[in-house]
């Protein structure tokens, strides 16, 4: 198994749309022909503010390091460095001079074990080796000239997804699931010590909790998880007990399973578009409209529920009895069809998972709906699994 194997779909799928993009073609132009002038002075920097670790200064790392850079396949040299600070932190740098730069904290180094060490490693390898470095997301969010909304948004989910890349390639380098948890819990807390005692199950129910939240129509991400280019630890973890799960890690799911489910944990920190004013989002509430009555007519008898369910989503007046339904219903692919043209699949995973609640709002979801859901589904590409893990959530968490 080697990295690119492992690598999570939406990273790359994101990486390689924005790499074509003209604002990102035109600050990576910038970047090379300041590039070409001479060095950055990235090493000359590091060596002015920090301790180079040697081997005979720190075997253990340097052994740690030569580890999972067999294990990644990083072809550069490498040297690290340790600088002083309170704070839990590591970086890998763009690579100078044919040499690649990794940086820790002091206070990292002394708190964390070998096993988290080597997960935050194998992570700030892996983006190296996936190569985030060519989307110069700093760069484009705080250069003169600001992208727009649509591209700012852009760069914030892929850069979720390329964290999701690089805990996969840290959790590959270090091989225990447990260290990994604990060492996102650290990074998440800035705990070191037994004041606390970690629990991974009572860390991911966040999760849950975040998940909760999120059903009642109207109450998504905040807007601050929008612009945020790390996702929420808990999820990392409950993203990373699903690669544990999966064949690339030595599980029984399918890598399709895989993705389905780490997009469903990152939707959570996309913006709702139940208020949204864009196109996009105009877009995604005309498929929920028609999306909603065609599961709530599916065994052929609307019932309160699922009437208090649509007015939850669309007002209280918004369902009439002079609503044509089978016509509603004709609508449902030409709609799915500008979903799919205008929206990511993430954001189509969002409405299929809204209309998943209209399913669950007589208690059980009968067959008629689940073909609903299913066709739905079919329409906006996104596989039956995801409708499955929606519908199995949703009674856990009841």
């Amino acid at each position: 198994m080697n990295a690119s194997d492992i690598r999570c779909a939406n990273d790359l799928a994101l990486y390689e749309k924005l790499k074509s993009h003209a604002d990102v073609k035109r600050v990576n132009e910038q970047i090379a022909r300041h590039e070409a002038e001479g060095p950055t002075g990235i090493r000359r920097n590091l060596l002015a503010t920090s301790v180079r670790l040697t081997k005979s200064m720190a075997p253990d790392i340097a052994k740690m390091a030569d580890e999972c850079v067999e294990k990644l396949g990083v072809q550069l040299p490498l040297e690290l460095y340790v600088y002083s600070s309170p704070q839990f932190n590591a970086a890998c740098f763009k690579p100078e001079n044919e040499r690649l730069y990794v940086m820790f904290s002091s206070s990292l180094l002394e708190g964390f074990t070998s096993k988290e060490l080597k997960f935050v490693m194998g992570h700030e390898l892996g983006h190296h080796v996936y190569d985030h470095h060519a989307v110069p997301i700093g760069y484009l969010l705080r250069g003169n000239q600001r992208p727009d909304p649509q591209l700012a948004l852009e760069l914030f989910a892929w850069s979720r997804y390329a964290e999701i890349s690089a805990d996969r390639a840290g959790a590959h380098c270090a091989q225990d699931m447990g260290a990994v948890a604990s060492a996102l819990f650290k990074l998440s807390s800035g705990l070191t010590t037994k004041v606390v005692q970690f629990s991974l199950d009572d860390f991911v129910a966040q999760v849950d909790d975040m998940e909760v939240g999120d059903q009642e129509p109207g109450q998504g991400a905040p807007q601050s998880d929008w612009f945020s280019t790390h996702p929420f630890s808990p999820l990392r973890v409950k993203a990373l007990k699903l690669f544990e799960d999966s064949e690339l890690y030595g599980g029984k799911g399918s890598k399709t399973d895989l993705e389905v489910g780490v997009q469903s944990v990152l939707s959570l920190m996309e913006p709702s578009y139940l208020e949204a004013k864009t196109d996009t989002a105009e877009t995604m509430r005309r498929l929920l409209f028609a999306g909603l009555i065609a599961v709530a007519d599916a065994d052929s008898d609307i019932t309160e529920q699922e009437l208090k369910v649509f007015a939850q989503f669309f007002g209280k007046y918004a369902f009439s009895d002079k609503l044509d339904i089978e016509k509603i219903k004709q609508t449902i692919e030409r709609r799915a069809q500008e979903v799919r043209e205008k929206a990511s699949q993430t954001q189509a995973m969002q409405v299929l998972r809204d209309m998943c609640l209209m399913a669950q709002a007589d208690g059980d979801v009968v067959a008629s709906e689940r073909v609903v859901l299913n066709e739905v589904a079919v329409l906006l590409d996104i596989p039956a699994s995801f409708i499955d893990q929606q519908l199995d959530a949703m009674v856990e968490l009841d």
